[in-house]
């Protein structure tokens, strides 16, 4: 049986009896950039999210970039975050010229270690009159950017009351985790920093039909401003007061978000109920010491954008489910201090242990709501068939 890692069809041929005339109607109307597909996408959003604005961006990427900016980190600022995460999280940070700065993750949520945090600040960390600043290289340490890791939050009672303790802005990476909750503050990704980021790249459990992101904050001058920078820092009609880029969410990815937003709660539901099926079987085959499931800790709510196993022999297992058609992929082989890219950061290998571990034995499974039992049994069947 050929079980693939992701089947969007599926989900398009449910849903397009209602996106197909909703395309039809904005091509008729000709009103792509903007206008009131958006501004109802990001009232719908923001209602979605528990917070009282939402901003519509092109892409994942460029929410990062915006919260940067809206919150002045610029170039030489330092920012913390985990090196094991997709590019962009870092490659937001090094593109406005500010300065990535690594922490290592929890091995178990895969998530920003606050101990990390702490223990960093605690050494590093002083105070001025204009902000926190490094001892060590004498850099502002201008925000403080954990990831929400394939559908699980970070521990963010402890971040934030790091961050506040030293009074440094928290931004959530939340590109893989819309409708994740923190079993602890009881908030939803994106509703416990000052902005949290969403992409909605197809593949994502909220996904459009082509590029696309959001913004979420509680605060109408970051919201106000956040607006502004999308549209090249413009105050009113072809008056700028900063320089931003050109980053606007376009109708047809709105139009088709919002009809999808309809539905992602029960997708998510479909979600969990893989993931416990999973859970369930390689329990019962005692795979104990062979591999490890996902664990969603602290009461959170993890919605499960990926299925993560953590495994003996990965990369020989990836190659046999390939073999058997069956859907698996690696997320992340490389963590982000060891990319080329970052060498004049100076981090060499072994900085992290934890963060390279995770690169080294964790393959992703098909955990779309669409999957059939059949199709999971044969998942299942063959990781076991593999460890015999």
């Amino acid at each position: 049986m050929q079980v693939p890692l992701l089947d969007l069809k599926i989900q398009y041929r449910a849903l397009k009896n209602e996106i197909e005339p909703k395309i039809k109607d904005i091509c008729d109307r000709q009103y792509f950039i903007l206008g009131p597909d958006v501004a109802s996408f990001e009232e719908k959003t923001a209602e979605y999210c528990g917070t009282a604005y939402a901003v519509g961006c092109a892409s994942g990427s460029d929410a990062i970039v915006l919260a940067l900016m809206a919150l002045d980190v610029k170039r030489d600022v330092e920012v913390l975050t985990t090196p094991y995460t997709f590019f962009a999280t870092a490659g937001a940070i090094a593109r406005i010229c500010a300065v990535p700065v690594f922490l290592d993750i929890d091995p178990v949520t895969y998530n920003l270690d606050p101990k990390k945090l702490r223990a960093f600040l605690t050494e590093t960390a002083e105070k001025r009159d204009d902000g926190v600043y490094s001892k060590k290289t004498g850099r502002r340490i201008g925000a403080i950017l954990p990831v929400h890791l394939y559908g699980q939050t970070a521990d963010m009672e402890q971040i934030l009351s790091i961050a506040e303790e030293y009074g440094i802005p928290v931004i959530e990476d939340a590109a893989q985790s819309i409708g994740a909750m923190d079993g602890k503050l009881k908030k939803k990704a994106g509703n416990m920093g000052k902005i949290g980021c969403f992409s909605f790249f197809p593949s994502k459990n909220l996904g459009a039909f082509g590029d696309g992101g959001a913004l979420s904050t509680n605060d109408s001058t970051i919201a106000n401003r956040l607006k502004s920078l999308r549209m090249h820092g413009e105050s009113t009609r072809y008056h700028h007061n900063e320089v931003g880029f050109n980053s606007r969410l376009d109708a047809l990815q709105a139009a088709v978000l919002e009809i999808k937003l309809k539905y992602l709660d029960g997708w998510t539901a479909g979600r969990q109920k893989n993931a416990a099926y999973y859970n369930k079987a390689f329990e019962k085959a005692g795979c104990d010491g062979i591999l490890a499931t996902p664990k969603a800790v602290n009461g959170n709510h993890h919605i499960y954008n990926q299925y993560i196993l953590r495994v003996k022999d990965r990369d020989k297992l990836v190659d046999y489910l390939r073999e058997n058609n069956i859907g698996c992929a690696i997320y992340y082989p490389v963590p982000l201090h060891l990319q080329k890219c970052f060498e004049y950061l100076g981090y060499r290998e072994g900085r992290f242990p934890e963060a390279e571990k995770a690169a080294n034995e964790t393959i992703a499974l098909p955990i779309y709501s669409e999957l059939t039992t059949e199709q999971k049994d044969a998942v299942i069947q063959a990781i076991l068939n593999f460890y015999r």
